[in-house]
């Protein structure tokens, strides 16, 4: 008897917290609810909808071919990238596509028509072979990830 009383208790819980889900998507769909700027404009809810008028980074160039490296190297490069917007660029990450990879990126934020650079560290023990290292860039951009790529040969000594 116990069992039963306490299962329909759950479903009950379980069936009004469930009930208001219909609505939630109607405010973001709308434009109504509280937070619903921020869902649909990830970039940023303040700035506007036109993507003209966001932070553009466009990289000096967005691969880098490090060569033929023996393993255990670190192989380091600086991205170099000017912010071709309108407004200020805010790097908000940078992560790479392995633990082996270490970026560095400005936190301050880059007015337009400046420069910048983001530092990929590769550390190459225990990779032998060909390697690509991608690290994706988050920013109040337009696509809001952009990504930087380091690639070449590591060879065993």
């Amino acid at each position: 008897m116990k069992n039963s009383l306490f299962f329909l208790i759950i479903m009950g819980l379980g069936w009004s917290a469930c009930k208001n889900d219909g609505e939630s998507v109607k405010e973001i769909r709308d434009g109504n609810g509280p937070n619903s700027s921020m869902v649909r404009n990830p970039a940023s809810a303040n700035l506007p909808l036109d993507t003209n008028q966001l932070a553009r980074i466009t990289y000096a160039e967005s691969e880098f071919e490090f060569g033929e490296v023996k393993e255990g190297d670190i192989v380091e490069h600086q991205f170099k990238f000017t912010n071709t917007g309108k407004v200020p660029l805010i790097i908000l990450n940078a992560r790479s596509s392995c633990g082996c990879t270490i970026p560095e990126w400005p936190h301050d934020p880059v007015p337009p028509g400046a420069s910048g650079v983001i530092t990929a560290k590769f550390n190459t023990e225990g990779k032998i072979r060909e390697q690509k290292k991608l690290i994706y860039i988050t920013a109040n951009t337009y696509p809001n990830e952009t990504k930087v790529a380091l690639h070449g040969m590591v060879i065993s000594q």
